[in-house]
């Protein structure tokens, strides 16, 4: 039998410095005030079998039948049967146990109705559970999306934090640390967002290639658990949905592409969120995603919020933050994310934003709000608040980051390993500090 814990410190409740990241509707989950237990047995034949399907395919989208999983806030407590589990993420994917035993941190997904019809985890189907992977202050990914919705980004999925305990058959139960659990982008995620206006649209998630230019038949796919995916992939069980919204998403390309003057202009407010779209990217630029849908044709979700060729709302959705906050590398157009110039973020053939942004009225608001974070006391990412923040919250987690898997067992005031500026810092009052060279670059733009 496996379990998974996540559990409260001590039996006693920790208080995060801030409010709820996401949407209202999250307060059951994501209060980010308490680390919740959340317990998850798993036979050890299913086990088994998800690590035998990380053999045959790393990148399998396979889920295992759990037993009971109980989700126990201190204040609350919730329950369900028969959820599925799986591996997550790209080049995070490894195995979560080695065949001498050695374990590692890995991203898993949960999923309430994978064998069911009923269930659900406080109120949620889905739940990604993701590790600080390659961020040894563990604190960017949730920075980023409670700074998007506090900024107004109603869009971005509720994160908070949690402890990860691994129990597996008669084995003493191995702790793997401080998690993050993350809303998963999906139809309840639609629905939970009244702001959208109609849940029963198409939602695509959007993988490395996606350039909103390009319109071969292979790159749409509709979601069958695959490994190999293509750059959209429509997030539907109904396999009669996806012609009707692949011919909905290559009619938005077409036009985005071709629409030229008066009609672009008028076409784009019809059909597109305008101001949400800019607000987030504002926001994107001052915490330096770079491995965006602008800079690396990556790593975003469109939600069609109707089902015809011209009757809908089109939006980009906020997604995979942790390579932010000066963790840079060299991709797209960019070699600095901190510096980089945020009218000409990334590539010219990811046509969406450049297009947008050569309209003055939308060029105008877009400087308005890159003028949000152009001052190193800005309320949104200025230093002193930043530090605040991250310093409270790393207080709140610090105590429970030492793990049995032997990785990520230090916070450290620094970047990935692997970027190409490892001198930028998030705490430190120098020249390096990411939230004073931010705010510097931005205003050096600025008309």
């Amino acid at each position: 039998m496996v379990v998974l814990l996540l559990a409260v410190s001590c039996g006693k409740e920790q208080i995060l410095p801030s409010g709820p990241s996401g949407p209202a509707q999250a307060d059951d989950l994501f209060t980010d005030t308490v680390l919740p237990q959340m317990r998850i047995s798993i036979s050890e034949s299913e086990w088994e079998r998800l690590l035998d399907a990380f053999d045959k395919d790393a990148h399998n989208h396979t889920y295992v039948k759990c037993g009971r999983v109980t989700l126990d806030r201190g204040d609350a407590s919730f329950s369900t049967e028969g959820a599925g589990l799986r591996l997550r993420g790209q080049t995070s994917r490894r195995r979560p146990e080695d065949p001498d035993g050695k374990y590692h941190h890995v991203h898993f997904g949960l999923n309430s109705r994978t064998f069911t019809e009923e269930g659900d985890i406080a109120g949620y189907r889905r739940i990604n559970l993701k590790y600080a992977k390659e961020d040894p202050s563990y604190i960017r990914e949730h920075y980023c999306f409670d700074l998007l919705s506090k900024y107004g980004v109603w869009t971005a999925p509720g994160t908070s934090w949690c402890r990860l305990y691994l129990n597996i058959g008669d084995r003493e139960p191995v702790y793997y640390g401080v998690y993050l659990m993350m809303e998963s982008i999906d139809r309840q995620y639609v629905k939970r967002r009244p702001e959208f206006g109609n849940p029963d649209g198409f939602l695509w998630k959007c993988g490395w290639g996606a350039n909103l230019r390009d319109t071969d038949d292979w790159r749409f796919r509709l979601d069958e658990n695959a490994s190999d995916t293509g750059p959209y992939e429509l997030k539907e069980d109904d396999p009669a949905l996806f012609s009707p919204a692949k011919a909905q998403i290559k009619d938005f390309i077409k036009k985005l592409n071709t629409l030229k003057g008066a009609d672009f202009y008028n076409w784009i407010q019809k059909v597109c969120d305008v101001d949400l779209l800019l607000r987030m990217y504002a926001a994107n630029v001052a915490l330096g995603h770079w491995d965006d849908y602008w800079n690396d044709m990556n790593n975003f979700y469109l939600y069609f919020s109707g089902r015809s060729l011209d009757d809908y709302k089109v939006y980009m959705l906020p997604y995979d933050y942790d390579n932010t906050l000066g963790t840079s590398h060299i991709c797209g157009v960019q070699s600095d994310s901190g510096r980089h110039d945020p009218y000409h973020w990334g590539l010219e053939e990811c046509v969406f934003l450049p297009k947008i942004l050569a309209v003055s009225d939308f060029r105008a608001k877009y400087t308005s709000y890159l003028r949000d974070f152009a001052s190193v006391d800005n309320p949104w990412t200025g230093q002193l608040q930043s530090a605040s923040r991250i310093r409270a919250w790393q207080s709140f987690i610090g105590p429970f980051i030492q793990n049995d898997t032997g990785e990520d067992n230090a916070l450290r005031d620094a970047p990935a390993s692997w970027g190409n500026h490892p001198e930028y810092r998030l705490l430190e009052n120098t020249s390096n500090n990411w939230f004073k060279v931010k705010a510097a670059s931005i205003a050096s733009f600025l008309p």
